[in-house]
């Protein structure tokens, strides 16, 4: 019995020392490397901070739009984190080429599942890089017209003279026209009418042009003008040209087809029907 019991103990207790050894062995084969595995992980989290904060810093300083900050932040802090881990993984020993095989394999799947998706962030990115045009420009592009009310880094919406909300991918917009009726300042809000051919022409310019010159929201410089346009069938057809600044766009070119109707007809200018001579012969 006792013999069995001690043989059990000294069998118990090679284990024991085997157990000793191979965690020794483990602990002085690993140690070193989870040692500096973590201090590449303390340095390195310390750096993508600081990196981060000198980010902002240089946005605040080139006066980068609000809006695309936050984006651009977290894709440089994900990116950098990502390097980092398998950085760390290397450290320790981890063979890392299935890892970043893997992610790949999964970049490339999410990028297919969501492409319409990632050509509007992307076409976000490059609007609010470049600013073809910011909030409150007046723009066309992709057959609408109105004032840029919000830009995002996925759909720009706009606001048309009937309140109506367009909202348009950001993919489809940089990609296609923008006509930016705001970048210089001032726009010209032109207005089309037509006299009848036994209408003076010099005087017809010359009311017209007294309209434009009184009115409040039309611009001294660029002088506003009136030409003629094109002789049509029924009727001698002017151009008036009035420059105003983008938000009266509106207001002037409403405001002068009804002062210009009212002025021609005070003026005893005739705004003719479209007619035909029709001469006949016996």
């Amino acid at each position: 019995m006792k013999s069995e019991a001690v043989t059990k103990f000294n069998e118990q207790l090679e284990i024991f020392k085997t157990f000793i050894q191979d965690g020794t062995r483990l602990v002085v084969n690993y140690a070193p490397r989870v040692v500096l595995a973590l201090f590449v992980l303390w340095a390195g989290m310390r750096i993508i901070k600081h990196l981060v904060r000198l980010l902002d810093k240089t946005f605040e300083r080139i006066k980068m739009d609000v809006s695309l900050r936050p984006f651009l932040r977290s894709l440089v802090s994900l990116t950098l984190q990502t390097l980092l881990v398998i950085s760390v993984a290397s450290t320790l020993g981890i063979k890392t080429t299935s890892f970043v095989a893997i992610v790949g394999a999964a970049g490339l799947a999410i990028g297919l599942a969501l492409q319409g998706s990632l050509s509007n962030l992307a076409g976000g990115v490059l609007i609010l890089l470049f600013r073809p045009f910011k909030v409150n420009d007046l723009i066309e592009a992709q057959g609408y017209k109105g004032h840029v009310r919000e830009i995002s880094v996925l759909v720009t919406i706009l606001q048309t003279p009937q309140n109506e909300a367009i909202i348009i991918p950001n993919g489809p917009l940089i990609n296609g026209n923008i006509v930016n009726y705001t970048s210089r300042g001032y726009i010209r809000a032109d207005v089309a009418f037509g006299v009848s051919y036994d209408s003076d022409i010099q005087k017809t310019k010359e009311v017209i042009q007294k309209v434009l010159e009184d009115h409040s929201k039309i611009r001294k410089d660029p002088a506003p003008s009136v030409k003629v346009l094109a002789m049509n069938a029924s009727s001698v057809d002017f151009l008036a040209l009035p420059y105003c600044h983008p938000d009266d766009y509106w207001d002037v070119f409403f405001d002068l087809n009804e002062q210009i109707k009212i002025t021609l007809d005070e003026n005893n200018i005739e705004i003719p029907f479209p007619q035909q001579v029709i001469h006949l012969k016996k």
